[in-house]
C-alpha cells in the first residue's frame, strides 16, 4: 500500500477520490430513480422516456448503476479513484462517440439524445481530470507540499 493509499485509509480524502465518489452517487441515483420512470419493460427500446432531459430506457438505466456503484467502490484508494477516472474516459468517450453516430436511429439501444452526448463528453473530460490530475499532500520530510501522480 502507497503513502497516499494508507492516508486515505485514515479517512482523508484527496480531491480525486471525492470527485469519483460524488460522481459514482451521482450516476448511481440516476439509475435507480431511472428505473421509476422506464419500469423494466421495453429493456433496449426507444422508450420515449426521459429523466432531466436526458433519454433514457431500462439499459441505460443499468449501465447508470453498473458505472456509480464502481466509483462508489473504487473511490476508496487514490489508485482505485485514478482507475474509475480511465473507466470514465474511455467508457463515456466511447460513449459519445456511440452517440454521434446513434441518436435517432432504431437501432440504439440506449435510447441516447444529444443532451445525452454533451453529458457523456463532460464526464469523459472529469475522468481525465480524475486520472490525471495531480494532488498535493504533506507527505514529504520537513512537511514539504510533494506532488503525487498515482
Amino acid at each position: 500500500m502507497s503513502a497516499t493509499d494508507r492516508s486515505t485509509a485514515r479517512g482523508a480524502m484527496t480531491w480525486p477520490q471525492m470527485a469519483g465518489l460524488a460522481i459514482g452517487a451521482v450516476y448511481t441515483l440516476i439509475g435507480v430513480v431511472g428505473f421509476f420512470i422506464t419500469g423494466f419493460n421495453n429493456f433496449f427500446g426507444m422508450s420515449g422516456n426521459s429523466l432531466l432531459g436526458f433519454m433514457i430506457n431500462p439499459m441505460h438505466n443499468v449501465v447508470h448503476i453498473v458505472i456509480g456503484v464502481a466509483g462508489l467502490a473504487l473511490s476508496r484508494t487514490l489508485s482505485g479513484a485514478r482507475t474509475y477516472g480511465w473507466l470514465l474516459a474511455v467508457g463515456y468517450g466511447a460513449a459519445f462517440v456511440y452517440g454521434l453516430v446513434a441518436v435517432g436511429k432504431e437501432w440504439d439501444f440506449l435510447n441516447l439524445n444529444w443532451a445525452d452526448n454533451i453529458l457523456h463528453l463532460v464526464t469523459a473530460l472529469a475522468g481525465l481530470v480524475i486520472a490525471l490530475g495531480p494532488v498535493r499532500t504533506v507527505a514529504g520530510a520537513g512537511g514539504r507540499d510533494t506532488s503525487l501522480r498515482r
